[in-house]
């Protein structure tokens, strides 16, 4: 039986990759630092350690059981903020990533899987494709995208095998729906538990493609199992764009109310982002795509459950200047 560390385990996409790993045959070495996850979010049968990917002697303490394979999913992935956190962006993001590249070199782990994002790309293209040379535009797309190079320079001295995935605005149940930094479903739904009109940065027609963690978590998990996956580099998630404001509409239907948005000046965002995954469809049998209703519609009923939920305001700013003001005092974007 395989065991699969998990970075980021108590966290959203971390906990479903746990899940799936189990359901695989996997034991799971769950490690999370809690500082965005919940340990209710754990699935029963991992082996679960607090501790945080930069502090580098927890990272060689993990490397004395046998890891046959690493699923790093642990990062600060807030894109708008890391303008005005890079030094906390690149250590996080970065660094504590070398920290397990770092112990999978020493200790021959079989894989490395990647949670990379499309913030690589930036204003590029579209849709996006795997062939497209990076532009980032925001710290957390440039700390995503030094990771992946550090990881092609680790193989090709070390002969370390990875994989990179790069999702895109996935959502569904154990998202943090209290942040409200990241994650533009889950502060919706939140705003909506708690009477408040909906924020939206700029006039609402930038567009993504939403996409549900079933359709991603479980092909990230297997991705291990097919060899010629290793070396090779993944857009994954939903294919068709909505635009916020209709995103907005989804959600507002889904829990039977009228939208009631409220306005608040642009931010410095990539405007249309989204992937083409032609590739990612010849490497693995993908399952059937949950549409944009139905999985805010499973979604909502997980928030519901939980409830309306608050997170401290983001302590550590180091830049000011342009902080956009919807971040500002109590207000939620």
């Amino acid at each position: 039986m395989p065991t699969s560390l998990v970075t980021g385990a108590a966290g959203f996409m971390g906990s479903h990759v746990a899940a799936s790993l189990l359901g695989g045959g996997h034991e799971v070495v769950a490690v999370d630092d809690l500082s965005g996850g919940f340990t209710e979010n754990l699935p029963d049968g991992v082996e679960f350690l607090a501790g945080s990917v930069v502090d580098g002697g927890f990272v060689e303490s993990l490397f004395e059981r046998k890891i046959d394979y690493v699923f790093h999913l642990a990062a600060y992935a807030a894109e708008g903020l890391s303008h005005y956190i890079r030094n906390f962006n690149y250590a996080n993001n970065v660094l504590g990533s070398v920290n397990l590249i770092n112990q999978a070199v020493i200790h021959d782990v079989s894989r490395f899987v990647f949670t990379s994002s499309i913030a690589v790309y930036g204003e590029n293209q579209l849709p996006m494709t795997e062939d497209l040379v990076p532009r980032p535009e925001d710290p957390y797309g440039i700390a995503k995208y030094a990771v992946e190079m550090d990881l092609a320079a680790a193989s090709d001295q070390f002969g370390l095998e990875y994989t990179v995935f790069r999702p895109h605005n996935v959502y569904g149940e154990h998202q943090n729906i209290g942040d409200k930094y990241r994650n533009v479903v889950g502060i919706f739904m939140n705003q909506l538990m708690q009477d408040r009109p909906l924020t939206i940065f700029g006039d609402g027609t930038q567009s993504r493609a939403f996409s549900y963690i079933d359709d991603v978590a479980p092909v990230i998990a297997d991705s291990v199992n097919v060899a010629r996956a290793a070396g090779e580099i993944f857009n994954i998630g939903a294919d068709r764009p909505y635009t916020v404001n209709e995103l907005a509409h989804v959600v507002c239907a889904t829990f039977g109310v009228e939208p009631q948005i409220e306005y608040l000046p642009p931010r410095n965002e990539v405007v249309h982002a989204y992937a083409a995954h032609d590739k990612v469809r010849e490497f693995f049998e993908l399952p059937e795509p949950v549409t944009l209703e139905v999985g805010v519609g499973k979604m909502a009923a997980w928030a519901r459950s939980v409830g309306a939920r608050s997170t401290a305001p983001f302590e550590g700013v180091e830049v000011w200047k342009e902080f956009p003001e919807g971040w500002l005092g109590s207000v939620q974007a």
